[in-house]
């Protein structure tokens, strides 16, 4: 029997790890939700969740405290046995720009220009989000970040005419 494979099977069950989560707990609901960092606490925001808030928010807080000033954005997985898995996400895109630009909020319309973003703050900005892009290389990462400055009312020096 030359050329044939059987598929691997396992007559037993076991916990499978992936992706640093136990696959063998099921999931009951994955939430994304945003928290200052160092601030989240128990609300309305967590209630639906089923989870223990304060184990959540004191955890989230021991890890965010470095973040001090930033949107954290979470994704949230809770088990049916009531524990829980969060993963952090780098801050919004749109609150960088603001912050570089040194702006409150953006244009109403793309139409209106409000600041300018130099190319190296734009750089700056794509590498930091890189990790949470759908974005092969630094330039795919930067064309995603100036499309969002524009739709902003942003600038970008050198990119926009």
């Amino acid at each position: 029997m030359v050329g044939l494979t059987l598929p691997l099977t396992t007559t037993r069950r076991t916990n499978i790890i992936k992706e640093g989560r136990d696959v063998s707990k099921k999931v009951t609901r994955i939430m994304k939700i945003q928290f200052p960092a160092g601030g989240a606490k128990p609300g309305p925001a967590l209630a639906g969740a089923g989870i223990q808030m304060p184990k959540f928010c004191s955890e989230f807080n021991d890890k965010t405290a470095d973040r001090h000033g930033e949107t954290v954005p979470v994704v949230l997985t809770v088990y049916e046995d009531k524990s829980f898995e969060f993963v952090l996400k780098t801050a919004p895109t749109a609150e960088k720009i603001k912050k570089a630009c040194n702006i409150q909020k953006g244009a109403s319309d793309s139409k209106t220009t409000v600041a300018t973003l130099s190319a190296d703050k734009l750089k700056e900005i794509a590498e930091y989000k890189m990790p949470d892009l759908n974005a092969n290389d630094i330039e795919g990462a930067m064309k995603i970040v100036a499309g969002t400055a524009r739709n902003m009312g942003v600038k970008v020096e050198g990119l926009d005419a």
